[in-house]
């Protein structure tokens, strides 16, 4: 994988007086803490990775922001927007960016994807699109990547892309995304939960829980774990969720009747 030598953002960090309560949401979540008053700093491709509630979508949101794209998924130019959720993190980001580069990038994240299509159906571009909502969510996704928005570079957050793709298509993002990594003029900054996605190769992985924000190796990673032992033996898991004798046997049955 190439090394972006001028990445779009070098590092993010929280503003100087930011004045966010510190007893108040998205504070009291340890790795939004550890952002502000720390700071973290961005590879070529930075992975954040962690169970509901951490803080992922929060942040990788915050930073889309603070770079000038739409909370609910678009280019750096889109005007897109239907109901305004998003926290005020992003107005106490600090993005260190590099001097010179073309303020390009998009922002995808798969729970406002259907609103984006029909922006976009809207507001026609130079170019044809496909019809995003012909496809299945995964499908759409995966052509989204192919348009001319993530063929010339430029900064790119993804929120859960692996959301609606199934394993194979799963690794053919991989290859999508590495693809476009190894040209040297693209940064992604991506938030999920699957252990296939977070094995990009090059990417810093950082994982996400209640003691904030930890660069880890994808063998470290929590959600590898849980997969790797859920799949070994998921009765283990089942036995506990289950009602008394719900479990099925661990061969189909084969039996006629």
């Amino acid at each position: 994988m190439a090394v972006i030598n001028r990445l779009p953002v070098r590092r993010v960090s929280g503003v100087a007086g930011h004045g966010l309560d510190s007893r108040a949401w998205p504070m009291t979540l340890a790795p939004v803490r550890q952002l502000i008053e720390g700071g973290v700093d961005l590879d070529p491709v930075t992975v954040l990775v962690g169970e509901n509630g951490t803080g992922k979508s929060t942040i990788v949101e915050a930073i889309a922001m603070a770079y000038g794209l739409s909370s609910e998924g678009g280019s750096t130019g889109a005007l897109h927007s239907t109901r305004a959720t998003e926290s005020d993190l992003w107005e106490s980001l600090l993005l260190e960016r590099s001097a010179g580069l073309r303020k390009w990038g998009y922002f995808l994240r798969a729970e406002t994807m259907h609103g984006l299509y029909s922006y976009l159906e809207d507001h026609p571009g130079k170019e044809p699109d496909p019809d995003f909502h012909r496809l299945s969510h995964g499908e759409s996704f995966m052509a989204m990547l192919a348009t001319r928005r993530f063929q010339k570079g430029g900064f790119f957050v993804l929120d859960e892309p692996e959301a609606g793709l199934s394993f194979v298509s799963q690794l053919t993002l991989i290859g999508q995304l590495a693809e476009l990594v190894a040209e040297g003029r693209t940064q992604l900054v991506i938030a999920t939960h699957s252990p296939v996605l977070a094995r990009l190769p090059g990417a810093r992985l950082l994982q996400l829980d209640e003691r904030g924000i930890t660069e880890v190796g994808w063998d470290e990673l929590a959600v590898v774990d849980h997969y790797r032992a859920f799949l070994a033996d998921p009765d283990v898991y089942l036995h506990h969720l289950l009602p008394s004798g719900t479990l099925f046997s661990k061969g189909p049955d084969t039996g006629r009747r």
